[in-house]
């Protein structure tokens, strides 16, 4: 149990601190979301002693976070969000108080779910082993599939060929692709 705790705080951190710097370095930042003080004393305290995160006298968290970690935290972050909708679903599909259209639509939903973990796994390592890139995430949501990369920089003919790899695989979804600077 503290070990779960333990990853969804890291996990949460990292998204933290990934959601700071897209605000600080967006064209658009007029408007930010605040943490009221009770709470950011909450997260802090929390925070105090994990293992990666440290503390400043004043209260600032500092996250000693790779991207390699940031990308192995997002994966697990995923990965819990889909064993819980897999659980739920599952209780669909055993409770007798829904009908068989009801247990039907779970049973497809969960088809679905391990069909984009399973697609979303061939294009990571399909992408990794083409352009020998050091890491790759790929999430599939609804209509949308994100890619991001490690790497330093990516040339319009990569992110091409990424889009269609992306495209063979999932069909016609809208293919975003990212790069996230190695460090």
């Amino acid at each position: 149990m503290v070990k779960k705790q333990t990853v969804w705080l890291l996990t949460m951190l990292s998204l933290l601190i990934v959601l700071s710097v897209y605000y600080m370095t967006s064209p658009d930042n007029g408007e930010m979301a605040f943490i009221q003080e009770d709470e950011w004393a909450e997260i802090t305290e929390d925070a105090a002693g994990q293992e990666g995160v440290e503390t400043t006298g004043d209260g600032t968290v500092i996250s000693q976070i790779s991207t390699d970690e940031l990308f192995s935290a997002i994966r697990l972050d995923m990965q819990n969000q889909r064993d819980q909708m897999q659980e739920q679903l599952s209780e669909i599909v055993a409770s007798s108080d829904f009908s068989t259209e009801e247990k039907n639509e779970a049973l497809e939903k969960m088809e679905t779910i391990k069909a984009n973990q399973s697609k979303e796994s061939i294009i990571e390592n399909t992408i990794r082993a083409s352009a020998s890139y050091d890491d790759v995430l790929v999430r599939a949501e609804d209509d949308v599939v994100h890619v991001t990369v490690k790497a330093d920089e990516l040339s319009k003919t990569e992110t091409n060929n990424i889009i269609q790899m992306v495209s063979d695989e999932f069909g016609k979804k809208e293919v975003q692709v990212q790069f996230q600077p190695a460090g």
